[in-house]
């Protein structure tokens, strides 16, 4: 079976600056992946290299067999299927929820008004939201405005989603209703990958964990083998200061 993403020996720098320094990581279809580690480890860059946010400098990323960055390859095309959920929500404040959701299906996928309305109003529902369409982003609490970005991102159908830090940015009384969104889709079998400081969405939905720092991968395994047996010394600091144990 043919991985949803493979990634090869990818390194990113900025200017002299070496962010990431040579990962290499297959995802599979309908498994979602966990990424952990320190600030500055390169998460959030390693994410941004998946759909094209950020150019390679070297090695390879493929994208449902389709490499990412090859100028022979449409990139928005790859993007069609990969949707993304930022830390900040980025709506568009002068739309609606509603207008906010049907704007990408409408606009870049050709969907009529009235099936793009039918599939938002479908997709706020399965987010805890469907008494909040005609509602204006600034009316919304943070977690809600985080639960209209995930509504907007399913809303063009994609067949991977990428989340990076999506809670980090709400209060903790926030945090656990966009988690249970997030834990739904992954029991729906969407292909996700996760940077995320929560460990316990991580310990409980993740198929596997990757524990990054200084660039690279540092531990890679299931929940069970990183959190309760992680092999690699960095790995082991890092745990004993986030769990405390």
């Amino acid at each position: 079976m043919v991985a949803k993403i493979q990634v090869s020996d990818l390194h990113k720098s900025f200017g002299q600056n070496e962010i990431l320094k040579g990962l290499t990581l297959d995802v599979q279809e309908q498994e979602v992946l966990c990424l952990i580690g320190p600030s500055g480890s390169g998460k959030s860059t390693f994410l941004r290299c998946l759909n094209g946010l950020e150019s390679v400098t070297s090695g390879t990323v493929m994208v449902n067999g389709q490499r990412v960055g090859d100028p022979h390859v449409n990139l928005n095309h790859i993007r069609e299927n990969i949707g993304m959920v930022f830390q900040h929500f980025n709506l568009f404040p002068h739309l609606s929820v509603l207008q906010n959701v049907t704007l990408g299906p409408v606009q870049l996928n050709g969907l009529s008004r009235a099936d793009a309305d039918a599939r938002a109003k479908k997709l706020l529902a399965q987010v805890g939201l469907a008494d909040k369409a005609a509602a204006m982003p600034h009316a919304l609490s943070g977690g809600q405005q985080q639960r209209v970005a995930i509504a907007r991102a399913l809303a063009m159908e994609p067949e991977i989603m990428l989340f990076d830090e999506p809670t980090s940015a709400l209060d903790p009384e926030m945090v656990g209703d966009v988690l249970a969104v997030m834990q739904q889709l992954a029991e729906s079998g969407m292909t996700m990958v996760v940077v995320t400081h929560e460990m316990g969405f991580a310990k409980n939905v993740a198929d596997r964990v990757a524990f990054m720092d200084d660039g690279i991968i540092q531990e890679l395994g299931t929940p069970t083998a990183v959190f309760e047996h992680p092999q690699n010394p960095r790995t082991k600091v890092f745990l004993n200061k986030i769990l405390n144990v």
